[in-house]
């Protein structure tokens, strides 16, 4: 079968497709024919060396999510037959092997059924993306610990960078369980897709002032601020309401008014969906794939996600293309569906 590894980490030509054996199938795995592989940032972060956990050695297989067929099981593996249509799930964490090939062994919780009218460009949309934006929608003390509809009735949440991937999935599954849902934009043409992604109100950060343009919409403020970007804090503490919650799921270093967050008894949560715990995880994983079989979460321009496409012969192109922020979700085709 091919596959693409890295043998040591570095920019995308160190990205080379080999041929390698089948991999085997142990005691409660699950092998899966890759039809799509997708590309987030953190899959080009560890190609180039950033955040790669101790013990695993090289050569490497990249990307943690991916949508295919289910080609083996192992024993003691319930719930999953071959030819079921599947998404993964971290994947390449912590392991040697990520779903940049054609196929790929994982244990069966990391492998989710799927219907069958479900398309591949949705299950290889969902993996990082989706479970992050569960666990923003849900960190917070007096919050759900799963999504569910009306599980975010009556709340308002805020979503910066609403045409992103993990933006995107805030957006639809917030609206799933029942919240009106505000988001952030830098242009018009991306303010196009966030409103495609379903969201109640769409704010231009470069042509609005956010505080005052969430009050308009929201007096009370925002119950949950879903963050992006650690510089938009001052006005986040502006915009959320008091005792509100605002979940930061990127990296950096950043000075907090924590007089402004005393005053309105506001808590910061940060999420990184690979050491969430095991039951958060679970929660994730269970209610992504309710909304996705309820048909409340979808992709492509139509929903406020592009997918921009690349064969497998092109995976250090569609690595790049990640690493140049490009809009949408970038996907690799592995196989045919």
């Amino acid at each position: 079968m091919r596959a693409a590894v890295f043998t040591e980490p570095g920019p995308v030509d160190v990205l080379k497709i080999v041929e390698r054996e089948m991999p085997p199938v142990g005691p409660g795995e699950v092998r899966v024919r890759i039809v799509l592989s997708a590309v987030n940032p953190t899959d080009t972060g560890t190609r180039a060396g950033r955040g790669v956990p101790d013990g695993v050695e090289p050569p490497r297989v990249p990307n943690q999510d991916g949508a295919g067929v289910v080609d083996e099981i192992g024993e003691g593996v319930t719930g999953l037959r071959p030819g079921d249509r599947v998404w993964l799930w971290d994947a390449g964490y912590g392991r040697e092997n990520g779903t940049l090939q054609e196929y790929v062994t994982a244990p069966r919780r990391q492998v989710v059924k799927m219907g069958d009218d479900v398309p591949f460009e949705v299950g290889a949309a969902l993996g990082i993306p989706a479970l992050t934006a569960h666990r923003c929608l849900t960190v917070a003390s007096d919050g759900p610990a799963r999504l569910a509809p009306g599980a975010l009735s009556g709340r308002t949440v805020l979503v910066a960078g609403g045409a992103g991937a993990v933006g995107n999935a805030a957006i639809q599954l917030a609206k799933w369980a029942g919240a009106a849902v505000l988001t952030t934009v830098s242009s018009p043409q991306k303010a196009e897709l966030a409103a495609a992604a379903g969201a109640d109100a769409v704010i231009n950060y470069r042509e609005e002032d956010l505080a005052a343009r969430v009050r308009e919409l929201a007096p009370g403020g925002a119950n949950v601020i879903v963050e992006v970007n650690t510089d938009n804090l001052e006005a986040d503490l502006d915009a959320v309401a008091p005792g509100g919650n605002i979940a930061i799921y990127v990296g950096g270093k950043f000075s907090v008014p924590s007089f402004k967050a005393m005053l309105k008894n506001v808590s910061l949560d940060f999420v990184l969906t690979y050491t969430t715990t095991d039951a958060e995880k679970e929660a994730a994983v269970a209610a992504v794939a309710e909304a996705v079989d309820a048909g409340a979460f979808r992709v492509g321009e139509r929903a406020g996600l592009p997918i921009v496409r690349f064969g497998f012969e092109q995976a250090g192109d569609a690595h790049a293309a990640v690493e140049q922020h490009v809009t949408g979700k970038v996907v690799i085709e592995i196989s045919e569906g």
